[in-house]
């Protein structure tokens, strides 16, 4: 009988333990009894929220809107582009290649500026002079062994349309006028301008013993005004075809020199900025021009306008009625 109660009891005190130990051991009360008396850490899931930054979208302006009929042209190639907001406002086979006379010079100015020091002298040779004398190019007056420093003959290569200019300058940094108009091309291709090709660092015609034009130089108003724009990003080109006149004085080492700009719409056409002019038989009346007005920064070309100085009616023209045009929203 004792030994009965005995067991009954012993029983009684395990079942106990067995429901006393969970609750000892995952409960606060137990924690405090069977820890060093610290409470229990508790997981607490505290609400997280997602939080959004919105991006500032950026906000559009009005821009200059093509609309109604363009004017009435002489050139059979022309282009006019937007320069705030990159359009293409008016497009004249502005992707049939074609001569592009003393524009040229542009690609020539831009070398130039971009892999010379610009106060190196250049040493004019016999080839500069006898390029002006032997193909009836334009001049910027040079003597044979005349040393001027690159960046002023890069007025006599801009202004005046310096034939002399050009060959000068590509014998001081391509060795001769044919290793440069290489890198002319080269450098045509690293732009992505795939319809430009130069034989020549001037932009004269160069004949056959028939008398024929050699190939090799043509381009597009596209890719001219490609070019223009990339020859304008640069402060010193910028500058000097934004010039009407510059004067160079007498040193000990070349003459005095004074050149007149031939863009003669930077003297007569209000908020004229550049660029180049151009003319052969073969090319006719060429001008890449630019102007700012109101705000508005336009860059044009044209090409082949006929007769030579209608480059410049031109070339208003297209102005006019592009800073004329409405201002609307970019469509969405």
């Amino acid at each position: 009988m004792l030994r009965r109660t005995t067991a009954i009891i012993l029983s009684g005190i395990a079942i106990c333990l067995l429901i006393s130990v969970p609750v000892l051991a995952f409960t606060p009360l137990g924690t405090k009894l069977l820890g060093d008396g610290q409470p229990a850490p508790r997981v607490t899931f505290a609400p997280t929220f997602l939080t959004y930054t919105p991006v500032a979208t950026p906000k559009a302006i009005p821009e200059l809107t093509p609309n109604g009929k363009p004017p009435a042209l002489s050139a059979n190639e022309a282009m006019l582009i937007d320069e705030d907001s990159g359009h293409i406002l008016y497009d004249l086979n502005g992707e049939r290649a074609q001569p592009m006379a003393s524009t040229t010079k542009i690609m020539t100015a831009v070398i130039a500026i971009q892999t010379a020091n610009l106060d190196m002298l250049v040493t004019v040779r016999q080839d500069a002079v006898n390029e002006v004398k032997n193909n009836g190019g334009s001049s910027a007056k040079l003597k044979v062994g005349e040393q001027l420093k690159l960046k002023d003959l890069l007025y006599g290569l801009l202004l005046p349309s310096g034939d002399d200019a050009a060959i000068a300058i590509a014998d001081a940094l391509g060795g001769n006028a044919q290793n440069f108009t290489r890198e002319m091309n080269l450098f045509a291709y690293r732009l992505r301008l795939f319809s430009t090709h130069y034989n020549n660092p001037d932009g004269l015609t160069y004949y056959d013993a028939n008398n024929r034009p050699l190939p090799g130089l043509y381009t597009t108003a596209y890719d001219l005004a490609r070019l223009a724009q990339y020859a304008m990003s640069l402060p010193i080109f910028a500058q000097i075809v934004s010039k009407t006149h510059y004067n160079l004085a007498a040193s000990a080492t070349h003459n005095s020199h004074s050149w007149d700009n031939t863009n003669t719409l930077l003297a007569t056409y209000p908020g004229m900025t550049g660029i180049k002019t151009g003319f052969t038989l073969e090319a006719g009346g060429c001008l890449v021009f630019s102007a700012t007005r109101n705000g508005h920064h336009l860059l044009g070309v044209v090409l082949r306008s006929i007769p030579e100085n209608n480059r410049f009616r031109d070339a208003a023209a297209l102005l006019n009625w592009g800073f004329a045009l409405p201002l609307e929203m970019p469509a969405p």
